[in-house]
């Protein structure tokens, strides 16, 4: 089968800097191919762009490969694009239309400031983690795989929260901007399996009082978090989110 080329209208978010007014650009991009991924699309965009001497647009990118989240733009209404279960990186031209427009933004939250044109400051994600996303206690050499058993449906749950890959994706579909199934999914993988244990309340707790500080939303379960999730995660995993934090209040209170 023939190599198909396509043309697009690219309306996509410029901004020099946090502090400047920002605005859409419409650029015309002729003998876009469609086996192209939408970052090689980009990067054919900024040559263009290059080539008439203006500054290209900047955006995250990193693996290319769905692995680490850094891909993180709006694409004609949709964290990611309007496929389920992808990244940016792995969204390809030939799910666009001939001769139609591809509206581009940067995440809109409070708490991820744009830095320039798609790339915002995603460092409220890592203050979360660094908060209580962690094992902290020693728990000894690698044990051999059988000697600690652990569920199956326990083991596949605690897989799926970690499949997270703070991309941002969920805070963006939110109305609210919240971060409640990236902060759930970091305390689910470790919540699930034994050695999470130990440091479950104080991570329940500082986890999400880290996450207020950055200045994040409130979840009111619109459920628009996991359905644009590129990785799946489940809404079931805020409930646990929730339990654990319920828990580990009344465990404080207990105590004083």
């Amino acid at each position: 089968m023939a190599e198909q080329h396509n043309s697009y209208t690219i309306k996509v978010w410029r901004q020099a800097n946090a502090k400047a007014k920002g605005e859409f650009k419409n650029y015309k991009l002729d003998g876009v191919s469609t086996d192209m991924s939408f970052l090689e699309m980009m990067d054919m965009l900024n040559e263009t762009i290059v080539h008439k001497g203006e500054d290209p647009v900047s955006f995250d990118h990193d693996c290319r490969e769905g692995i680490c989240g850094s891909c993180s733009m709006y694409i004609n209404g949709h964290p990611h694009g309007m496929l389920e279960g992808v990244t940016t990186c792995q969204l390809h031209m030939r799910s666009f239309p001939n001769n139609t427009t591809i509206t581009i933004e940067p995440w809109r939250a409070a708490a991820f400031p744009i830095i320039k044109d798609l790339t915002v400051d995603r460092t409220a994600f890592d203050k979360i983690i660094q908060s209580g996303g962690y094992v902290s206690i020693n728990t000894g050499n690698a044990r051999d795989a059988n000697e600690m058993p652990i569920p199956k449906e326990i083991a596949d749950e605690a897989f799926e929260a970690a499949a997270c890959i703070g991309c941002g994706a969920c805070v963006a579909a939110c109305k609210n901007a919240s971060a409640m199934l990236f902060v759930s999914a970091k305390v689910s993988q470790l919540a699930l399996l034994p050695q999470g244990k130990a440091e479950a309340k104080k991570r329940a707790e500082n986890m999400i009082a880290q996450m207020d500080e950055e200045g994040f939303g409130s979840c009111t379960n619109t459920g628009a978090c996991s359905a644009e999730c590129p990785k799946l995660i489940g809404q079931e995993h805020i409930a646990r989110l929730n339990r654990e934090h319920l828990t580990a209040k009344v465990s404080s209170n207990f105590v004083k």
